[in-house]
């Protein structure tokens, strides 16, 4: 009789001990605090996983598209801007070879897309776009008496990944160019400048303000 009575009481011990272990691990399962941080640990690490070239080519598009929106803005808020006065310009000497083509040279530096809207608003033209060695050569003849290292060009990176390519401001054909030794490809910057010491081109930022050749 004893020992019908300990059995009871022993299995009614063992239910005990099984539910209070069963109560101190299922809410540690099935805590949304839990699933979250799981959820944030994921996250983490994936993007952990991003390489420092993943990283570096999305911040290069994010520098290229603001600098290409700042453009937009800055044009869009140049409209009613005075123009240059004849102090602050240099025509360049006609080339024989081109009896159409007038170049004009202004001093005052400004940032690419305010050039090019000088050049259009101004003077019914563009940034120059450059097509041989002797036209080059002709604006860097007045170019290098100027107190500046760069001019601007109408040379512009435009489109994108693969599909990248310099235009030219005024849709002209790209089929020339005198970049500097590890130009374009080493460059930064979507807009194309002129040294005005060997009159080689460089890419730059267009947000710098450097002298203008309109044509």
């Amino acid at each position: 009789m004893g020992i019908l009575l300990c059995l009871p009481l022993a299995l009614l011990l063992l239910g005990a001990v099984s539910a209070l272990h069963l109560e101190n691990t299922v809410p540690a399962l099935q805590s949304p605090e839990v699933e979250l941080g799981w959820g944030l640990g994921g996250a983490q690490e994936q993007e952990a996983m991003l390489t420092a070239g993943d990283k570096a080519k999305a911040l290069g598009r994010q520098d290229e598209d603001g600098e290409e929106a700042a453009e937009s803005d800055a044009a869009a808020l140049d409209k009613d801007l005075p123009c240059p006065g004849e102090e602050d310009t240099i025509p360049i000497q006609q080339d024989p070879g081109c009896q159409t083509c007038r170049y004009l040279l202004v001093q005052t530096p400004e940032r690419f897309s305010r050039a090019q809207n000088i050049c259009k608003r101004c003077y019914g033209g563009n940034l120059v776009s450059i097509h041989n060695y002797s036209a080059n050569s002709r604006i860097l003849l007045l170019a290098s008496k100027i107190n500046q290292a760069q001019v601007w060009i109408g040379g512009i990176l435009k489109g994108w990944f693969l599909w990248k390519k310099f235009r030219w401001t005024d849709c002209s054909s790209w089929d020339f160019g005198y970049w500097a030794l590890g130009q374009p490809q080493n460059g930064k910057g979507r807009c194309v400048a002129l040294c005005t010491k060997g009159g080689h081109w460089r890419r730059a930022r267009c947000c710098r303000r450097l002298p203008f050749v309109c044509s």
